[in-house]
């Protein structure tokens, strides 16, 4: 028999909006806990993204197998409910801009009074403290602010920042960490306590190899460097042109240099002074790029991986979203699932990339309507009766 998920019993309030908090508690829920999702009236503000063309398939992503709940903390009917779906959980997660949970009246101080063991995760761009502390934040502006948009693009071009949302997830995995710490902690001390996780912080190991490019150079070298080595410290290390798109390589050891030459076929130049070393081959990558370029623009990506995985060298082709979210391998492992969403239609959604041994893949249950398992939540499990749920209906608290 397949064992209990890990987190299995554990009852998270998730407050979570857009993209940092919501993963955090969707790896929660995928790892076996029960996670109540609470939203405004109007839904949080990645569910009212889906008035535009596909950017309701993130909500579908983030939201998978929780409860969903709609709860105005505006009024103190609607905190008072907070309060008491608190009192029987473990954990509340949100990333509001800091301060907003303490004017609302149910902050950390407010809600451990309710219950002591509770660990009340925060996540947000700069922190509690500090002189960023009250700016806005969006994955855009710590991408700007923590460097990471400074050592992404070309060096004779201006910044941009990376495609995906680094900034978001990356807090939002930190976050899951500093929750799922401090239940640990508790297990041995019964003590509840707040967690905190900055995306400025959680992003800044990121930038290690850019970083020590910098105080190698004495911020001397570029630090955008293309598809390069962020810290010019390997080479080859590339994307190169083929006859149908682009595939990147790279060697990390001479074993990985020697398949390469094998694959390309030019041996000859394993005792080339200006190609024998990895540190004679930094200085050259110019001639060195030039030189694989030459022989993969004349192959396809799948000739070339043919070529360099028969020789072990790393390489991947460079895929568009369609490729990715078709891969048979992503699906055979169970990652990405087709979905009939009842609200999106036909959907690609992935399950948490965490893997337990002993315990099967939850099936993902698609992340319903605003408030659908109001009944189910207040009525069912906090004991409320069907004419006091029809009167915080009539009174707009749910």
């Amino acid at each position: 028999m397949s064992r209990d998920l890990p987190l299995h019993g554990l009852t998270v309030v998730d407050l979570g909006q857009i993209y940092n908090g919501p993963y955090a508690t969707f790896l929660m829920a995928m790892a076996g806990a029960r996670v109540i999702k609470v939203e405004p009236p109007g839904g949080e503000n990645l569910r009212r993204r889906s008035v535009v063309g596909g950017a309701a398939l993130p909500f579908a992503m983030l939201n998978s197998n929780k409860r969903f709940v709609s709860l105005n903390l505006k009024q103190p009917r609607g905190r008072e409910l907070l309060r008491n779906l608190v009192a029987r959980s473990d954990v509340v997660l949100e990333n509001f801009a800091p301060g907003v949970m303490d004017r609302l009246g149910v902050g950390y101080e407010a809600l451990r009074e309710v219950n002591p063991r509770l660990i009340y995760a925060s996540g947000s761009g700069y922190g509690l403290s500090g002189a960023y502390r009250d700016l806005p934040a969006m994955d855009l502006t710590v991408q700007a602010v923590s460097g990471i948009m400074s050592v992404t693009g070309f060096a004779d071009r201006a910044p941009v920042r990376a495609g995906p949302a680094v900034c978001d997830f990356s807090g939002g995995v930190h976050l899951y960490g500093a929750v799922l710490t401090a239940l640990f902690e508790r297990e041995r001390t019964g003590l509840g306590r707040r967690v905190e996780v900055a995306m400025l912080e959680a992003v800044y190991a990121s930038l290690s190899s850019s970083l020590g490019l910098w105080y190698g150079t004495g911020g001397q070298a570029p630090v955008r460097t293309g598809n390069r080595h962020g810290g010019l410290a390997e080479s080859p290390y590339n994307v190169y042109p083929t006859s149908d798109g682009h595939i990147a390589i790279l060697c990390v050891g001479e074993t990985h240099w020697t398949g390469l030459l094998a694959a390309l076929n030019r041996q000859d130049l394993a005792q080339d002074e200006r190609f024998s070393t990895l540190k004679s081959r930094v200085q050259n990558m110019d001639a060195v790029d030039a030189m694989i370029s030459e022989f993969t623009s004349a192959l396809s990506k799948a000739e070339l991986v043919r070529l360099l995985q028969a020789q072990r060298v790393p390489c991947a082709p460079v895929r568009d979203l369609e490729e990715v979210t078709s891969d048979a391998h992503l699906h055979e492992r169970g990652f990405l699932q087709e979905v009939d969403h009842p609200l999106y239609g036909r959907v690609t959604l992935p399950r948490s990339p965490m893997r337990y041994e002993g315990s099967d893949l939850p099936p993902i249950e698609p992340s319903g309507e605003l408030g659908q398992h109001n009944d189910e939540v207040f009525g069912d499990w906090l004991g409320l009766a069907d004419a006091e749920l029809a009167q915080l209906r009539a009174d707009g608290v749910i």
